[in-house]
């Protein structure tokens, strides 16, 4: 009987996973320039701002050109709104000399329409070790105390200091974490040849680490005007999910995700969800593409090429399968989270 109960129990489950359509991502020129009454039921519009899937043009953005020419999404999707690039040390010509640590910007934009109302969208459900679990399940993570935190522990880390607070501390913050994500595949072979290339000081590892904060953020708590431009959507701001990366300990410099629950403004039943993301990959990694294309075994491991999953050693579906591969995931994930509340 009891075996009967079980069996039952867990053809529900799969025929209610079966059943649940998963939402499809379609990429379009602008997503703020999209109108919302033309959202579609399980559908995310994207945009990575990439002219096309086989090149690198467009993907990144130098930071002082992005500061220039999107100060919303530099307001909202900096580290903290006064962030600046930093000063570190790089032997050039022989000499230590003191130099700008310059960044680039990989930035994602995405929205889907969700069929509650916001009011009843519920994000501190969203903040919890759990639910970061299950949103990409290869990486590893354990939750800290803000004296835990790395920052200011090296040099590159150290700029990404908060002046307003420390990280982890505040209104809003719900979880702190330090994570960790073992590459796969190829990946590890080829950073291990790339390495013979490198000084013995500057060894990429094949483990990525991050430290990062959870929060939520009210109306009250940011500029909400400044946030409806930023979405393209006038009615009030529900709610916000923020995710503040401070730390990684290796090509990218910060991370920082926000999703924005606002009210539909063409059916008061839905509510309509902006999900944004940046990462700042250092300017420095990127550059280095010579040295990699003139090694036969290392062509296919050009940074930005290993990072927009254009490489022959990408693999599997989150960091490993690059940058575009992972955050399309992890967008897909937190929209399945979200419909189903």
């Amino acid at each position: 009987m009891l075996m009967r109960h079980v069996t039952a129990f867990v053809f529900v489950l799969a025929a209610s996973a079966a059943g649940a359509q998963e939402f499809q991502i379609v990429k379009v020129a602008s997503v703020t320039g999209a109108t919302v009454d033309s959202l579609k039921p399980k559908t995310i519009v994207f945009n990575d701002h990439r002219v096309d899937e086989t090149s690198d043009k467009g993907a990144f953005i130098r930071f002082d050109e992005w500061s220039r020419t999107k100060p919303l999404q530099r307001q909202f999707l900096s580290l903290f709104p006064k962030f600046s690039e930093g000063m570190i040390h790089r032997v050039l010509d022989g000499a230590k000399k003191e130099v700008k640590d310059e960044l680039q910007m990989y930035v994602t934009e995405a929205r889907f329409k969700l069929s509650r109302p916001a009011a009843s969208i519920d994000l501190t459900r969203f903040t919890t070790l759990p639910f970061i679990e299950s949103i990409d399940p290869a990486i590893k993570h354990q939750v800290i105390k803000p004296a835990d935190v790395s920052v200011l522990k090296d040099e590159k880390s150290a700029n990404n200091k908060n002046p307003d607070r420390p990280w982890c501390e505040g209104a809003g913050v719900s979880l702190c974490t330090r994570s960790t994500y073992k590459l796969e595949g190829k990946l590890p072979i080829g950073i291990a040849l790339a390495n013979k290339l490198r000084d013995s000081d500057k060894k990429v590892s094949d483990t990525v680490e991050f430290e990062s904060e959870l929060r939520i953020l009210k109306a009250s708590d940011l500029d909400e005007a400044a946030l409806q431009k930023l979405t393209g959507i006038s009615t009030p701001v529900a709610g916000v999910l923020e995710q503040n990366m401070f730390y990684i300990n290796q090509v990218m410099r910060f991370g920082k995700l926000i999703a924005v629950v606002q009210p539909n403004p063409t059916d008061a039943g839905s509510s309509v969800a902006t999900v944004m993301i940046a990462l700042a990959v250092s300017s420095h990694t990127l550059d280095t593409k010579k040295k990699y294309q003139d090694v036969p075994v290392l062509r296919n491991m050009v940074p930005s090429q290993v990072l927009l999953g254009q490489s022959s050693f990408n693999t599997g579906n989150s960091l490993s399968a690059g940058l575009p591969v992972y955050v399309r995931n992890r967008i897909k994930a937190i929209a399945g989270m979200l419909d189903r509340g």
